[in-house]
């Protein structure tokens, strides 16, 4: 497995084509995550990758610098450890681009990018060109083409239903009808009473559903006697 420390005899030069190369894998992941709106996108993922093949680089310069250290001295170098220091950190970012809306959590996919890229870096200021090509390969093909396998699997979907209705006797029961003759299942339930307005609040999680189900849902809940708002998300 070939190292580039210098390239056509010039360290500077491989220095260069690294943090470019760096630059380049970070940025078509980017790409790809900023077509989608989100919001860890072209930008951020060059600096990504470009931060972490510089802290690479760094720290190699550290081994060679100090490599004329005997076992006597008090220096004590170990390069590995910005790897690890650089694999920590990414962490504290990817959980930044991290959405819990409700139910639904979002970013998971572009924080699992930001790691990725931050190892493409690596990989680019170490000289591992041959494996950092590939992972950035591999990695775009994934996030592309895979994607367009997910309408094709089948998978539960979440329904977040909110009921407010006048206080009075069987409206549960009715709604859980509801809920049968459309083959859904209550996940969770959460419900308050507002004792000076007389009215009853419920939270529902719906699931065991395969297609999209709010509107449908929410007419008929609403006709219901003594249902006065239905919102779904």
């Amino acid at each position: 497995m070939p190292f580039y420390d210098t390239i056509m005899g010039s360290y500077l030069l491989a220095v260069l084509v690294k943090l470019l190369l760096a630059a380049l894998g970070g940025g078509i992941i980017g790409l790809e995550r900023e077509k989608h709106g989100r919001p860890a996108g072209l930008r951020t993922h060059i600096l990504v990758t470009l931060g972490a093949c510089l802290m690479m680089i760094i720290s190699e310069a550290f081994a060679l610098k100090y490599a004329g250290a005997d076992a006597n001295s008090a220096l004590r170098l170990d390069p590995a450890r910005t790897a690890a220091q650089i694999i920590s950190g990414i962490g504290f970012l990817g959980a930044g681009v991290i959405l819990k809306e409700g139910i639904s959590i979002r970013g998971l996919t572009t924080a699992a990018s930001l790691w990725m890229v931050a190892g493409l870096g690596m990989a680019f200021g170490m000289g591992l060109f041959g494996p950092a090509i590939m992972g950035t390969v591999i990695a775009l093909c994934s996030l592309i083409f895979l994607k367009k396998l997910e309408p094709v699997i089948k998978k539960d979907r979440f329904l977040f239903l909110t009921v407010v209705a006048d206080r009075r006797e069987g409206l549960y029961d009715e709604m859980e009808r509801v809920f049968d003759q459309n083959r859904l299942r209550i996940a969770d339930i959460e419900s308050d009473l507002d004792l000076e307005k007389n009215q009853v609040r419920y939270e529902f999680i719906i699931t065991q559903h395969h297609r999209r189900i709010g509107r449908p849902l929410t007419e008929q809940i609403t006709e219901l006697e003594s249902v006065r708002r239905v919102k779904f998300r």
